[in-house]
């Protein structure tokens, strides 16, 4: 089978290693992809919202699946593109059509589906600059922090948490009035603050049944102890060891299964992933089960839909799966997922994220890397990689493999590298991603050294009293 992957990222890396591992993939080829796809299938040098390049990629390479890693193209309307091009209507498009795709592409419609289909979220009320009189008041009603959401795709930058009423009141107006995240916050959602612990939750769906994926916690603030900017994601974890039996069981029961029959019943075409992020209400017992217990009256709450994978939670959900990615890929599209069943690796896997200094703000490129050739006991996947041929003209994401040998790899990005690795616990995979880290280098270069450390107090074991 010939396969097409979109994407740039960590995320893309991760699938593009799955799928060229698999006896189920001929070719694979990444649009535009990053100097670590190059070693995995042939990079073409396009956008993943260039439909009609994509269009003309599936017809030269006789191309027979195509997976989608971000969500720009799936808001856009990708499965919708092909479903209606009688030359790529064949061809399974894994993501949801442009409908099923508005879980991620606007807050308030995934707020009003979450309602219609009693799915536990916290409370809400969307706003645009006509209404700001009353968004101001429905501020006044709510205790302190504030939630700001924007309505659209903001690059995963479009949530603000204010402290205070004067501070969430000017939020709002430059949100607003000011478009400080550009059309994305023509409408704010503003919604009722969650105490907790988060979590990711991954399913995988032909639209009638599903499939669930290992769980996994991510660190979205740049600095350690969660200060800092947000950031598209620091390092993540999986499996997160409150995430018991009973727990599950709930996500299960009160969310997952309504959201799968919410958009069977709407008539919402989904073929593909979906991200569930969580708020376990309150904190888990510590002293509960040891790993993997959890106290069974504490109740998850949905923060937010994504129509894709996250990244860089899909660095340690995918290497922990054993299936051929391929053939349930092929399941999805054949609607036939229901008679499959998903191995995990048992171990812990943790992935720390190398950004660029300056990051998320202004940072600079064309950072030559070094030192990826002395990693051997964790996976590296490339973020935001380029290559830099001997001619000194950069040329970014679009080598193809007879490159690879003739030029350095350079920083293209603000998050560059992720490094996985496993252990028997958080503490063992955590300490094996920092050993490699500090194999590798490039100029300003950043990362956390705190991923995990929050979980370890859940992973002890119940000792007798």
């Amino acid at each position: 089978m010939n396969i097409l992957l979109l994407g740039s990222g960590g995320r893309e890396h991760a699938f593009a290693l799955k799928f060229s591992q698999s006896k189920n993939c001929s070719k694979l080829y990444i649009a535009p992809g990053n100097a670590g796809t190059a070693n995995c299938g042939t990079n073409l040098n396009f956008s993943a919202t260039d439909f009609e390049a994509i269009k003309k990629c599936c017809i030269e390479h006789k191309i027979e699946m195509v997976v989608v890693g971000p969500e720009d193209p799936l808001v856009k309307g990708i499965y919708d593109f092909f479903l209606s091009d009688e030359s790529l209507k064949h061809i399974p498009v894994i993501g949801p059509s442009k409908a099923g795709a508005q879980l991620e592409g606007s807050k308030d419609f995934a707020k009003a589906f979450m309602q219609r289909h009693n799915i536990p979220t916290a409370a809400y009320q969307t706003f645009t600059k006509e209404t700001l009189a009353d968004a101001y008041r429905f501020l006044e009603s709510l205790k302190p922090p504030y939630v700001l959401k924007a309505d659209g795709l903001a690059a995963g930058k479009g949530v603000v948490i204010s402290s205070s009423l004067e501070e969430a009141k000017k939020e709002i107006t430059e949100m607003l009035t000011h478009e400080k995240f550009g059309s994305a916050s023509a409408k704010v959602v503003i919604e009722e603050f969650l105490t907790g612990i988060e979590l990711s939750v991954f399913i995988l769906t032909d639209g009638k049944s599903y499939v669930f994926l290992p769980e996994a916690k991510d660190y979205k603030r740049i600095g350690e102890g969660d200060k800092g900017l947000n950031t598209g994601g620091m390092g993540a974890v999986s499996p997160v060891p409150f995430a018991g039996k009973e727990f599950m069981r709930k996500v299960e029961e009160k969310i997952v299964k309504p959201t799968v029959d919410g958009l069977r019943k709407e008539n919402i075409p989904y073929k593909g992933f979906i991200f569930i992020g969580l708020m376990a209400a309150s904190p888990p017992n510590p002293l509960s089960e040891g790993r993997g217990g959890v106290n069974p009256y504490h109740d998850p709450f949905v923060i937010e839909y994504n129509c894709r994978m996250g990244d860089p939670e899909t660095e340690v959900v995918l290497p922990r799966i054993k299936n051929d990615l391929v053939e349930l890929l092929q399941a999805v599209g054949e609607e036939t997922l229901s008679g499959q069943k998903i191995e995990v690796d048992e171990r812990t896997a943790v992935t720390v994220m190398m950004v660029s200094g300056g990051y998320p703000e202004a940072y600079e490129k064309g950072k030559v890397i070094s030192g990826l050739e002395h990693v051997k006991e964790s996976l590296v996947f490339h973020a935001g990689t380029g290559r830099e041929v001997k001619s000194q003209k950069l040329k970014v994401k679009s080598e193809q493999p007879e490159d690879i040998h003739n030029s350095n790899i350079v920083t293209s990005g603000g998050r560059v590298l992720t490094v996985t690795s496993f252990g028997k616990n958080i503490s063992e995979a955590a300490s094996s991603s920092y050993q490699s880290i500090s194999k590798i280098s490039f100029e300003k270069m950043y990362y956390r050294k705190d991923i995990g450390k929050d979980l370890l107090e859940y992973e002890k074991p119940v000792t007798a009293g």
